[in-house]
């Protein structure tokens, strides 16, 4: 059966995250949440006209953003209907690929778009194919309140020293242990984790992002190193600070979890196809 592979990007503001998930309503009626995953579920569904199942390779939380999310989902071979002699011709075959994607667009909200669309091999997983995938933390920092780009930033009113927390970034790298960085319930068999690349770098005078990349993340593990970072901007810690807590796999020797709202899904590898 044919399968599309999608980029997504989404302001994750007013979303309860990737995932779909639901709620118990007054009458004991599940009502499900806004999420990701169903908004464009719906979207494709529309389109194609099948009970499709999308499926995403990053499950972010409520108020996380991506400019690069990966998803997929397989389409029927066109069967023929009751009283016809030929098979229907499927509208996703009578489409282009950037077609298709311009007509799932068509259906999605103002928050969410597919920014690419493709045929893809029936077996791909854009969880277990992916290599590789990269997140950016963006700090706002100073008295002054960010205004225009506010849901996709976090605001640090006193002043950080970027070129401590580079340096603690820095010890990151590697395969570890990262149980001190995750949060409780995390449900993850193992907590060893392999970080390729975090670094920290100003952007403008207000502006200080933090990039991290890996093979694969715990849950809040990004903003907690984030956290962390920013403990030792602040001077509450050094460099030495990021290797205790990896070193003790003890939550409070790392810093707090930041709010999702300065975290973005930059990018995501796989072989022969990068993302973002």
């Amino acid at each position: 059966m044919p399968r599309f592979r999608m980029t997504i990007a989404y302001d994750g503001t007013e979303f309860h995250g990737w995932q779909k998930q639901d709620r118990p309503g007054e009458d004991g009626v599940r009502v499900p949440l806004r999420t990701v995953q169903g908004v464009v579920e719906q979207g494709v569904r529309s389109v194609v006209r099948e009970p499709v199942l999308v499926q995403g390779a990053s499950r972010t939380d409520a108020g996380v953003h991506a400019r690069a999310q990966t998803a997929a989902f397989t389409v029927a071979e066109p069967g023929t209907g009751e009283g016809e002699s030929q098979p229907r011709e499927p509208v996703w075959r009578r489409l282009s690929a950037d077609r298709l994607r311009l007509a799932i667009n068509s259906r999605l909200p103002a928050d969410v778009a597919v920014t690419a669309l493709a045929p893809t091999r029936p077996d791909f997983d854009p969880i277990g194919d992916c290599l590789e995938k990269g997140y950016r933390y963006t700090l706002h920092v100073g008295l002054d309140r960010p205004i225009f780009d506010r849901r996709f930033v976090h605001h640090v009113r006193t002043a950080l020293d970027a070129a401590a927390m580079a340096e603690a970034a820095a010890r990151f790298v590697g395969e570890h242990d990262f149980a001190a960085f995750a949060a409780a319930g995390h449900g993850r068999l193992s907590t060893v984790r392999r970080v390729t690349a975090c670094t920290v770098e100003r952007a403008g005078p207000s502006r200080i992002e933090i990039e991290v990349a890996g093979a694969g993340f715990l849950h809040n593990m990004v903003r907690i190193m984030a956290g962390t970072l920013v403990e030792v901007g602040r001077g509450r810690g050094d460099a030495g600070a990021v290797e205790r807590a990896i070193g003790s796999g003890d939550r409070r020797d790392a810093g707090p979890t930041l709010p999702p709202t300065g975290l973005c899904l930059m990018w995501m590898c796989y072989r022969g196809v990068d993302t973002g």
